[in-house]
């Protein structure tokens, strides 16, 4: 591929994903990665360290060749579904997919013998799977990213790493990131002398995030999260507990109080994980309560606030947590709930100043959108322009009224606008979509 062809992929790739002109770390990411082999970039959560690296992987994969050229690890089937999805929007030549655990291995491997992925994303434990199993030819793979490496080479997972860069030999660039640094890289990932692009003290997203201290009269913190929800008016919010009994715990109170929210933490199946971020990311609530989980690997732009119910166990996750807002050019707002026997963090070098609740505040207002959820998807032949035709044509709504739709292989999700649902519910009884019979009702 000559230079002209390059620039004019990287110029459509921009233009799919709306983006104008590179940042400077960008920019200076894809300077670095063309002249050396080995690279760790590190730069705050929120400033597109994703394109980062995948605009300089463009530069590496070759035309015409059939085989897995790259593989990208994550920690989190979150975070690999969110780089898959960013990688098809470029529309680059280059099939990519998404495997990591919670669906079966063998209907991944049937997909790769259909798409022949030149770019694999996963975690660990799945990409050991298919490689153990030689479903990925690995003498093909030239080039390695571990995102979030911190969080992937920590102690406990370790192994796991080793045995998958172990089955790599033909690696010869690698590229590690994430908006934290460790100590030392373990000697198995195979970097050496690398080329260091850090950001990290240019700290961009901190003067853009206001840090509030929220004082608890109990130990039991969850009226006072409750007052605080409601003060804040309906704002997207995320809610970090320390705790999956937690987050359930938190999230029944809430559903007492009748206030719309979702929960999110690891022990929850993979579909209704899936269902939550959806219904948050689409507006359908405004408020995910979650572990860590969700401190990496979520991109949610118009996030405003970031609650930290528990303290954060370390720094690390503090930074990976208030990095859920402020992304980009937005701003946000940290909030830490502490009662009588808790203090501010060390670490916590910001300004912050005390948040007075209101004696009474009102309740906010239902969030605009609602999900729908419908028993067909893409197996059916169904796809986002169908099920917007179906809601326009037999429901009555007009494209205003329509929010984002995700088609699966056998169901989609879609928002509607919360004022019109009963309507649209009741128009479409027993209508088909493209002639097939389907089941319509609000995701719960």
């Amino acid at each position: 591929m000559d230079q002209s062809q390059l620039n004019e992929l990287q110029s459509t790739a921009l233009a799919k994903l709306a983006i104008t002109e590179l940042t400077p770390m960008q920019e200076e990411a894809l300077s670095i990665c063309r002249k050396h082999r080995d690279v760790i970039l590190l730069s705050p959560t929120g400033t597109g360290k994703t394109l980062a690296y995948l605009l300089p992987l463009i530069e590496r994969m070759q035309v015409g060749v059939a085989g897995v050229q790259a593989i990208v690890i994550v920690p989190s089937r979150e975070l690999a579904l969110q780089i898959d999805t960013v990688w098809r929007s470029m529309a680059l030549p280059w099939k990519a997919m998404s495997v990591y655990g919670g669906r079966a291995a063998m209907d991944e491997h049937r997909s790769m013998k259909g798409i022949i992925p030149s770019v694999i994303i996963g975690t660990p434990g799945r990409l050991n799977d298919h490689l153990e199993k030689g479903n990925i030819d690995a003498r093909m793979v030239k080039t390695l990213i571990i995102d979030e490496f911190d969080k992937c080479l920590e102690l406990g997972f370790q192994g796991e790493m080793q045995e998958v860069i172990e089955k790599l030999p033909a690696v010869r660039n690698r590229c590690l990131t994430s908006a934290t640094d460790m100590e030392e890289i373990p000697s198995f990932t195979g970097v050496h002398r690398p080329q260091k692009i850090d950001y990290l003290d240019v700290a961009q997203g901190e003067n853009r995030v206001s840090t509030y201290i929220v004082h608890s009269e109990s130990k039991d913190k969850l009226h006072t999260l409750y007052k605080l929800l409601c003060a804040l008016g309906g704002g997207q919010a995320i809610v970090f507990c320390n705790h999956r009994e937690s987050v359930d715990r938190v999230g029944g109170y809430l559903h007492e109080q009748k206030l719309s929210h979702e929960v999110y933490h690891g022990g929850m199946d993979q579909e209704l994980r899936e269902r939550a971020l959806y219904k948050f990311r689409n507006g359908s609530s405004n408020v995910l309560i979650s572990t860590d989980l969700a401190a990496r690997g979520l991109d949610i732009p118009e996030m405003q606030h970031v609650i930290h119910y528990h303290l954060p166990g370390s720094e690390d996750a503090y930074i990976h947590r208030t990095g859920r807002t402020a992304r980009w050019d937005a701003e946000g707002s940290s909030y830490l709930i502490l009662h009588s026997e808790e203090r501010v963090p060390e670490y916590l070098t910001s300004e912050t100043e005390e948040y007075i609740l209101p004696e009474r505040a009102s309740r906010p207002e239902p969030p605009q959108w609602t999900t729908l959820y419908i028993g067909r998807g893409k197996k059916d032949k169904i796809n986002k322009v169908d099920i917007a035709g179906f809601l326009y044509k037999k429901g009555g709504l007009t494209r205003d009224d329509v929010g984002t739709i995700d088609v699966h292989d056998y169901y989609a999700y879609v928002a509607v606008r919360r004022t019109k649902v009963r309507q649209l519910l009741t128009m479409v009884a027993n209508e088909k979509i493209k002639g097939l019979k389907t089941r319509m009702e609000i995701a719960k």
